[in-house]
């Protein structure tokens, strides 16, 4: 069990449209996960077949729980002590379903 001193919520988008017809971004959590964030260099020359990876600034390491299909990297995020970062790729290294491994990108402040 890996536990973790960090909380974090990932978060899905959708689009609704206003009266006027603009198009707004809505967020919504759909997992609290208990990990730990740990900041990546993304220079490792082991990880330069998957770019994915490289891109990433931080990775967050949790135990494993189950994520519905519907959460790709192109539509969620993962809120981190009040901090956005874009989801890169979310890993069940090796389908063990021991721990999830969530490769990051700050954004920044929400």
């Amino acid at each position: 069990m890996i536990g973790g001193n960090t909380i974090a919520q990932l978060q899905i988008s959708t689009s609704e449209k206003t009266e006027i017809g603009a198009g707004v971004k809505r967020w919504s959590t759909v997992l609290e996960l208990s990990g730990f964030l740990d900041l990546s260099s993304g220079d490792s020359k082991y990880t330069t077949y998957n770019a994915k990876v490289q891109e990433s600034s931080h990775i967050f390491i949790c135990d494993w729980k189950p994520v519905d299909v519907s959460i790709k990297a192109e539509n969620s995020r993962l809120l981190v002590n009040g901090s956005a970062y874009d989801v890169m790729l979310i890993d069940d290294p090796m389908g063990l379903h021991r721990q999830l491994e969530i490769y990051l990108q700050y954004r920044g402040g929400q």
